[in-house]
């Protein structure tokens, strides 16, 4: 299987009127800072708060009636969790949800708000996968992955699509990895509008299987990564997603929790843009050096912005070094 640009262009077709089409931002400010002309592709205002709806509902509403009245399952650490409770919702089916118990409690309510059951496991010692194939089974659902499906991917690669006809023509475009999704996606779309295009993953440096995997040459299972960015956190990419990147995906770049807390801080400041960690894993590529050299013009996708008030007035707090 693999995913073109007529994919993610059908998919465009599917999700118009269902999915937002977000913003491209500017800020004077940051181009400053990085020294080039940025735009900001702003999912976090996108619906459930993050670009997972555009690979949910284009898979869901390709589903057959008689599965669509059965019923859907997926694994998720809480993104994709309320994209499929969502798109569920919308085309008249019921959503199965497994999730790590530990998930911030914002993505929890969500995902029940939108009438899904939830399904928790431990994340360090639980097999997520498994227990969605065995969900699938007992109940005759189908089975949503969250990154490594084609319908999804192309539905994700609608994101860069957008960004690049609104924003015209760029040198790179940055991408949040976890499990390959989104890049996937969106290098097959920029690629095939812009060959020429850099395509630059981020990745949180705790997690950096799809950095290591892409240098090994074949797929490296890493330990569940510990990093605030929790979007972010897969320890191995997927089959189909890393069979696309290895191709498409220029480089991968890394950045601590300190540099996302940074970055979040900052769209706050400077952007009034309220970013998850994983959201705000490009921008703080840019803000921290990891692009060398620069290019003239970047696209960066925000990839989301599910972070409660409680959890982001922990997680950027008080600046270090304040006296406060």
């Amino acid at each position: 299987m693999t995913v073109t640009l007529r994919d993610v262009r059908d998919a465009a077709e599917r999700i118009e009127g269902v999915a937002h089409r977000t913003p491209v931002i500017r800020s004077r400010t940051l181009d400053g800072l990085v020294g080039a002309r940025v735009h900001l592709k702003a999912e976090n205002l996108q619906r459930i708060g993050a670009f997972k709806i555009r690979g949910a509902y284009n898979a869901i509403v390709q589903l057959p009636p008689d599965q669509l009245a059965r019923g859907i399952v997926t694994y998720s650490s809480g993104n994709h969790a309320q994209a499929v409770a969502l798109s569920a919702r919308e085309l008249g089916s019921t959503a199965v949800i497994v999730m790590p118990a530990d998930t911030p409690p914002s993505k929890l309510d969500a995902v029940r708000g939108y009438g899904a059951e939830i399904v928790t496991y431990d994340r360090y010692s639980g097999d997520r996968e498994a227990i969605g194939r065995q969900l699938a089974e007992e109940r005759g659902l189908a089975l949503i992955p969250p990154y490594d499906h084609p319908h999804v991917i192309a539905g994700q690669g609608t994101a860069a699509l957008e960004l690049l006809e609104d924003a015209g023509e760029l040198d790179a475009i940055v991408v949040p990895v976890g499990g390959g999704g989104l890049i996937a996606g969106s290098a097959v779309a920029a690629k095939g509008l812009q060959p020429g295009i850099r395509v630059i993953g981020v990745e949180p440096r705790a997690g950096d299987d799809t950095k290591r995997s892409l240098a090994a040459g074949e797929r490296v299972r890493i330990d569940v990564p510990r990093t605030i960015a929790d979007g972010q956190a897969a320890p191995i990419p997927g089959e189909l997603t890393f069979a696309l990147n290895r191709t498409l995906v220029d480089e991968i770049v890394l950045v601590s929790d300190d540099e996302l807390r940074e970055a979040m801080r900052f769209a706050v400041d400077r952007l009034k843009l309220v970013l998850e960690p994983s959201g705000a894993s490009g921008l703080a590529a840019l803000l921290f050096g990891r692009l060398d050299p620069v290019p003239a013009r970047i696209g960066v996708i925000i990839s989301g912005g599910n972070v409660g008030a409680a959890r982001l007035a922990e997680l950027i707090g008080t600046p270090p070094g304040s006296d406060m």
